[in-house]
């Protein structure tokens, strides 16, 4: 059996996990991983790599489960890979 499916590039994943928690307040976990169409492994190696990095950051509220939201350096690779698509799809 064949698979007609193209294989995402990490660039790719990455803009897809920031495009998500651009798009939504007070996004978490599961929504992320459930919008930008990736199992559990795969989404926490990517989304531990944006943390890390300083691209996303935890909400505040207190006694709630982290909501996610971009840092300016995250929208800034946002808007950077959003430029870098739209170049490679003309």
């Amino acid at each position: 059996m064949v698979s007609n499916a193209k294989q995402r590039s990490r660039w790719d994943i990455l803009f897809d996990i920031l495009k998500v928690i651009s798009e939504e307040e007070e996004v978490k976990k599961t929504r992320i991983m459930q919008r930008a169409n990736l199992d559990w492994r795969s989404f926490k190696r990517y989304f531990d790599f944006l943390v890390d990095h300083g691209f996303l950051r935890a909400g505040d509220e207190a006694g709630k489960r982290k909501s996610y939201e971009l840092t300016k350096k995250g929208q800034n690779l946002l808007v950077e890979l959003q430029e870098v698509t739209e170049m490679i799809q003309e």
